[in-house]
């Protein structure tokens, strides 16, 4: 009975390493400049409305500003407009966090080894939380100011 355990846990092991894509991404560099990334990883996916396009694959810190610095391999062929919006996201509460990247329109293509111009800087839940709560504290005194009038 072991041994069937172990055969099948074997075969489900193999399966997972050869349909999951847990490599890094080959292609050209970019990168992005960050005020904050949370728990950004390196090995993190670069997502582009879903679909794996790429890998974080290293982070530093700007000397001059202390930015957060991403450095991520775009996949060849995935040609990136100069206005691209670069977040980092989030795939649950308690899941990883990766980079969304949102094409824009623009004519112009970004070259290997440039730069993502337009970033958002990664909101905690905490932060969230804390707006929703000023706006509905802001709210609240808005209306009572003009039911007082």
């Amino acid at each position: 009975m072991g041994a069937i355990v172990l055969f099948v846990v074997g075969f489900f092991l193999i399966f997972i390493y050869l349909h999951v894509d847990f490599g890094v991404v080959k292609g050209y560099p970019l990168k992005a400049f960050f005020s904050r990334v949370g728990s950004l990883e390196n090995g993190s996916e670069v997502r582009i409305n879903g679909i794996k396009v790429g890998s974080v694959i290293d982070q530093t810190i700007d000397p001059v500003n202390f930015n957060a610095v991403i450095h991520m391999s775009i996949r060849n062929g995935i040609n990136l407009p100069v206005d691209t919006v670069a977040m980092v996201s989030s795939d649950s509460l308690l899941g990883g966090k990766f980079i969304m990247l949102t094409p824009g329109r623009s004519k112009q293509i970004i070259p290997s080894n440039g730069i993502i111009s337009n970033t958002k800087n990664f909101k905690s839940i905490e932060e969230m939380i804390g707006e929703v709560i000023f706006m509905t504290t802001n709210n609240q005194s808005s209306s009572s100011e003009t039911l007082n009038k």
